[in-house]
């Protein structure tokens, strides 16, 4: 029960943060993406101020338990690999045509209408024929 309430209070500041620095503002993610035109550097300082307590934070871990119990993730190994690549190709795209990412998608349902439960739907959408889609180019490249 506790750590359900300690993930929901951990959602709202990440809600609020996305809300408060106007990352679910889609023009103002296009415009960190715009660099040839209005570039808004905005979206620079949001992921300094995110990444670096984050960096922190997993150095604090290392030998500690959660106050909540369990124990915390083991940083993943880092791979270069085609499954990598291509998601963040395809989540570069996306977030380039829609300006927005998973976070804010959900964000923006409140206030964006059908426009943001249409995004939300192709988003999960993809994310269910992801799976799908590895196991094909996995047999594909197997195949070669």
């Amino acid at each position: 029960m506790l750590r359900m309430f300690l993930a929901l209070i951990a959602g709202g500041l990440f809600g609020a943060g996305l809300m408060l620095s106007g990352m679910t503002d889609t023009a103002k993610v296009q415009g960190w993406l715009d660099i040839f035109d209005n570039w808004d550097p905005t979206l620079a300082f949001v992921m300094g101020g995110a990444l670096v307590p984050m960096a922190l934070a997993w150095r604090l871990t290392q030998g500690r338990r959660p106050a909540a119990g369990g124990s915390f993730p083991a940083p993943p190994p880092f791979r270069l690999d085609r499954r990598l690549i291509l998601g963040s190709v395809l989540f570069g795209v996306g977030w380039g045509l829609a300006g927005l990412c998973p976070g804010p998608a959900l964000a923006s349902l409140s206030y964006n209408g059908w426009q943001g439960a249409v995004f939300l739907a192709a988003m999960a959408c993809g994310m269910l024929a992801a799976p799908g889609i590895n196991r094909h180019l996995d047999r594909t490249a197997a195949k070669a």
